[in-house]
Order: C-alpha cells, then sequence, then structure tokens
C-alpha cells in the first residue's frame, strides 16, 4: 500500500488515476536508464523515470504530469519505498503533480529577464491566454502559465520555456504571436525570435567571421 504524503491515497484527488503502467516505449527507455547503474542503486534512476512517466501521461492524454499511480509504479520498478519517490517528485519543481494545459508556459521573471522585458511578455502571455495568475490553465485547456527561476539562457533574454524547448530574445509581438502558433498547435523551432545565431550580438557575430557553421538542426 502506498505511503501518504498528506494527500490521500492515489486516486484520491479527482483527476489521478487509480493505477498506472508503462507502455512499450517507457519500459524499453526505463530498462535504458535503469541499466546505467550497478546492481543495488538502481534507485538512482528516479529522476530519469519520472521524466518517462511524464512524457508518457503527455503521448497518452496530452498533459505532462505525474499521476500518484505512477510514482507508486516507479517506486516498484526500483524497489524503493514509495515516500522515497514522492520524496524527490515534491522537491524538483520541472515535475508537474495534476494536469496541466498542451502548452506549459514556462517564464523566467528573473533579474535579467526582467530587466530585459519580462513584464511585457507576461502581460502579453495572459492577454493571448486569458490567464489571470501563476500556475493556471486556460479555459480551453491548452495553456499553462508558471512563474520560473533562471533557466541559464540570460544572455537572449527575455525568454521562457515552452513544454522543453526555449524561446529567447521575446517582446509583446513575439509572444503574442509564438503564442498563437502554439494554438494552431505549429510551434515555430526553438531559439531566438529575434533571427539572432544562437548567442552571438545582435546583428551577428563579430569575430571569427571567417568561420562558416552547419545549420542549426
Amino acid at each position: 500500500m502506498a505511503e501518504d504524503i498528506g494527500h490521500g491515497t492515489p486516486g484520491s484527488e479527482p483527476y489521478q488515476p487509480t493505477a498506472f503502467a508503462f507502455d512499450a516505449e517507457s519500459e524499453a527507455e526505463a530498462a535504458a536508464q535503469i541499466a546505467k547503474y550497478p546492481p543495488g542503486r538502481q534507485a538512482s534512476a528516479v529522476l530519469p523515470l519520472l521524466y518517462i512517466v511524464q512524457r508518457q501521461m503527455r503521448r497518452q492524454t496530452g498533459s505532462a504530469w505525474v499521476p500518484r499511480a505512477a510514482m507508486d509504479a516507479v517506486a516498484r520498478r526500483l524497489g524503493m519505498a514509495p515516500i522515497r519517490v514522492y520524496e524527490v517528485a515534491t522537491f524538483y519543481t520541472m515535475f508537474n503533480l495534476a494536469p496541466i494545459g498542451t502548452w506549459h508556459l514556462q517564464i523566467c521573471t528573473t533579474t535579467p529577464c526582467w530587466l530585459r522585458g519580462s513584464d511585457e511578455v507576461v502581460r502579453a502571455c495572459r492577454a493571448a491566454t486569458g490567464i489571470t495568475g501563476w500556475g493556471e490553465t486556460s479555459a480551453d485547456g491548452k495553456f499553462t502559465m508558471s512563474e520560473v527561476e533562471c533557466l541559464g539562457a540570460c544572455v537572449n533574454a527575455p525568454m521562457m520555456q515552452v513544454n522543453d524547448d526555449f524561446y529567447e530574445d521575446l517582446d509583446a509581438e513575439r509572444t503574442t504571436k509564438l503564442i498563437e502558433a502554439l494554438r494552431r498547435n505549429a510551434p515555430p523551432p526553438p531559439g531566438s525570435r529575434a533571427g539572432r545565431q544562437t548567442s552571438a550580438p545582435e546583428g551577428g557575430p563579430t569575430t571569427l567571421t571567417t568561420l562558416h557553421f552547419a545549420p542549426e538542426a
């Protein structure tokens, strides 16, 4: 029986499934991750297995999150006490513990992004989605909006992460166009929305200009 983490038994919230099973794709990924660790150390695979669960939920439901029943399945697979998996899943903010929208707008508002206009990005997201507060999901279920700490793309600030991809050099207009594309289920290629080459200066590189690089994937 699963240990309690203060929210009742697995499946007690209306959105919680009562059971979870790894599908064939997840089984193969889980086996590959567990094989990286020596016998008796398989608990070290808890982080990648939680990611595998979250990706499977996205494939199956359109919402990337980790149900309680899935945490219990991870615990059984790794020979861990369920509470140990709960501790990991609730510590790291990249794991969603309740259903979210199809597109997770994770907006950085820390100092470099704020100085470069993250408030403008926040306002544009709220205007385009109808969301009024952090952690909320839009009425159509397409967007969830979260405030996050630095994501390490300060050189191209302001930026936000959408699901697993970074979109950088944002302003109100670029943010609105991005959300319009996401609403059509047509996400643009990740990276700078200003046409910047990786993290080169605005206007293009100013050094090593004779070098030629293959196009980014």
